[in-house]
C-alpha cells in the first residue's frame, strides 16, 4: 500500500472501526484503495448481502453499468443516518467515464446530494453523497 493511498483513505473520511460496505467492485477497481481502505478501518469491506449498517457506502460505478439511480438506492438501503456514499467514477478520458452532469440529475431523485469531490485514485474520481439533514431529520 502507498502512502499516497493510504492519504486518500483517510481523505475518503474513513477511521479505524468503521463498517464500510463495497458495491459494484470489478477488475478495475483500484487494488491500492481498496487495501488502504481496509487497513485503515480495520476490517474486511462487506457486501451488499450484509446485515450490518454501514458508516460508509464505496459504490465503484462506470458509464456501462446500468442504472444509477437502482445503485444508488441500492447503496442507501444499509447506509447509517449519518453515512456517506463516495461514488467512485472512472476519471474522465479513462473508459466508463460518467459525465457529473449525469450524477447530479440523479443524486437527488435517489435522495441524495453531491458535497465535494476528490482524486479517489490513479484512474478513479471520488464523489461524495450525503442524506440531506432535513430527510435524515424525518427517518
Amino acid at each position: 500500500m502507498s502512502v499516497d493511498s493510504a492519504g486518500m483513505a483517510a481523505r475518503l473520511g474513513i477511521k479505524p472501526g468503521m463498517v464500510v460496505q463495497e458495491l459494484g467492485w470489478d477488475e478495475d477497481a483500484d487494488e491500492d484503495l481498496r487495501d488502504a481502505i481496509i487497513e485503515l478501518s480495520g476490517g474486511e469491506m462487506v457486501d451488499e448481502d450484509t446485515d450490518e449498517v454501514a458508516d460508509v457506502v464505496l459504490l465503484w460505478w462506470r458509464e456501462d453499468d446500468g442504472d444509477l439511480f437502482d445503485a444508488l438506492t441500492d447503496a442507501i438501503t444499509s447506509l447509517a443516518d449519518e453515512g456517506v456514499v463516495w461514488l467512485l467514477v472512472p476519471k474522465s478520458g479513462r473508459p466508463g467515464h460518467v459525465e457529473p452532469g449525469d450524477v447530479t440529475e440523479v443524486a437527488p431523485t435517489a435522495g441524495l446530494q453531491q458535497t465535494s469531490s476528490v482524486s479517489a485514485a490513479k484512474d478513479w474520481s471520488g464523489i461524495r453523497l450525503v442524506s440531506p439533514k432535513t430527510a435524515r431529520s424525518r427517518r
